[in-house]
């Protein structure tokens, strides 16, 4: 294919305040402090990458994935990206810990291949589904706010609410009765971000029983490495258990199925990258393990991305790609189509985004 060669490497801060802190177990981000490349082809075309670093999650931040992407700009020069898998492999071998990193080259990559090859991404990884619904996310937040917005997320449409528990285990409780009263037809999710001990979050689960709330999923109850807590939370219930931070890599995926402490596999692509997110994807159905998807702090970019991937792929139980950016504030627009609380695929070739920003 002509064209397809890289001639320039583009690299900039991509910062959005937030209207509220995002506030999980393990901490509080005030504005999204990304950054994206932009890679630019013998043939004219551009392809975009996003890097949506969250400490508290992978141990990077903006000015670790600036950095390593800095470091990439001479080695990705002249490169063709139609090599985006040979290219995927050697970085990883070197900057193995940097996934964002790595992450916003593989977005740009495939943004700018499948441009050339004039097909949107989704088709490009498989096609299998043209519309997808995401669930909505509920903060740590007091019980009264979190049952006003499950009202008005409810009146958008929303069918399934998720929220954040493993801060204080009362006020999680609280909260998800809350929710459950402020929308008694919504499914509720939950995700715990490491935050309870394997004994506590039992105790969770049965404390919400008590009060008649049946989650439809419990995400990371305990700290990653404890693959033996998280079947014994996994044992003790009905309600099926997520593992999120407990995997970022193929090798990871295999360790829980192996372990039998998880029913479904939570793929982020800011975790893993996008083409090892597709190597966890085949492990977590060669296990008969559910699949989910989830994101960061991306804006349309990296969000858009992973809705082409759960699209292309399809077969996920569980969507959790909701939006966090006031549209005005977007520096991003195209990419599917969304009208709450569904997305729509389009043909537009690539991700389908239009950059907004100089």
């Amino acid at each position: 294919m002509e064209g397809t060669k890289i001639i320039a490497v583009s690299i900039e801060k991509l910062n959005i305040p937030l209207d509220a802190p995002f506030t999980i177990a393990t901490g509080a981000k005030y504005q999204i402090e990304n950054v994206l490349i932009t890679l630019t082809l013998e043939n004219g075309i551009m392809g975009y990458g996003e890097a949506a670093p969250l400490e508290p999650v992978n141990g990077e931040n903006q000015g670790t994935a600036l950095a390593t992407l800095l470091s990439c700009k001479d080695y990705l020069k002249g490169k063709s990206v139609s090599d985006y898998r040979q290219i995927s492999k050697h970085l990883k071998s070197v900057f193995w810990a940097q996934v964002t990193a790595r992450c916003t080259i593989e977005m740009a990559l495939l943004d700018a291949y499948t441009k050339c090859l004039n097909i949107p991404l989704y088709q490009f990884l498989g096609g299998a589904e043209r519309l997808i619904e995401t669930d909505y996310t509920i903060d740590i937040v007091s019980a009264a706010t979190a049952k006003t917005n499950a009202q008005k997320l409810a009146a958008k449409g929303y069918k399934t609410l998720k929220t954040k528990v493993g801060k204080k285990l009362q006020d999680d409780v609280a909260r998800v009765i809350a929710i459950k009263e402020g929308a008694p037809d919504c499914k509720i999710m939950l995700d715990a971000n490491q935050g309870y001990s394997p004994a506590d979050a039992i105790h969770f689960l049965e404390l919400l029983e008590k009060n008649g709330v049946r989650p439809e999923l419990f995400e990371q109850p305990v700290v990653k490495h404890d693959l033996r807590g998280m079947k014994r939370v996994k044992d003790s219930t009905s309600v099926p258990i997520a593992a999120d931070e407990s995997v970022f890599t193929a090798a990871d995926a295999l360790a829980v199925a192996k372990a039998d402490c998880a029913d479904l596999i939570n793929i982020k692509i800011m975790k893993s990258g996008i083409v090892e997110a597709l190597d966890i994807a085949a492990i977590a159905r060669t296990a008969n393990m559910g699949l989910m998807i989830g994101c960061m702090l991306e804006s349309k970019l990296g969000l858009g991305t992973s809705v082409h991937f759960a699209a292309g792929l399809g077969g996920f139980s569980f969507i959790d790609l909701d939006p966090h950016i006031d549209p005005a504030k977007e520096p991003f627009s195209g990419g599917p189509d969304f009208s709450d609380p569904c997305y729509r695929m389009n043909e537009l070739p690539g991700i389908g985004l239009t950059k907004n920003i100089s």
